[in-house]
């Protein structure tokens, strides 16, 4: 599967329904990952509505760093997960969900499916997909 094709298909998970953002990012990322398909969307399950249930962030954000992470085997994950941060901020305008959203300021920043493609693009961009 390409990157784009990755991030099209988590795209389609979360705007189903069928996933939360942060299990769209990982479901997506299963054939790199040592756990299996029950175990991620156990494991993401959390969050929902970003972490803190909109006070924190974004799920998406968080399923790409879980992945990466994983991906990594740990190493070095802390310089990458920041990387992926700033470049998440850039494309989606917040990494905080409540923020992306707009619930304070009425302007949505970028709608979740959105968050959830552009996650898995960066994650693809700053960790080689094997």
């Amino acid at each position: 599967m390409t990157n784009q094709e990755r991030a099209e298909k988590a795209y389609e998970l979360k705007a189903s329904g069928q996933c939360n953002c942060a299990q769209a990012v990982l479901k997506v990322f299963e054939d790199k990952l040592s756990v299996d398909s029950e175990a991620l969307m156990s494991l993401a399950s959390g969050f929902a509505a970003g972490m803190g249930c909109m006070e924190s962030t974004c799920g998406a954000l968080v399923g790409a760093v879980m992945a990466g992470g994983q991906m990594l085997q740990g190493k070095g994950c802390a310089a990458v997960a920041r990387k992926m941060l700033a470049e998440f901020k850039t494309k989606c305008g917040a990494t905080i969900c409540k923020d992306l959203k707009g619930v304070e300021t009425g302007k949505v920043l970028c709608e979740c499916p959105g968050c959830v493609k552009n996650a898995v693009l960066i994650l693809c961009e700053n960790v080689e997909i094997i």
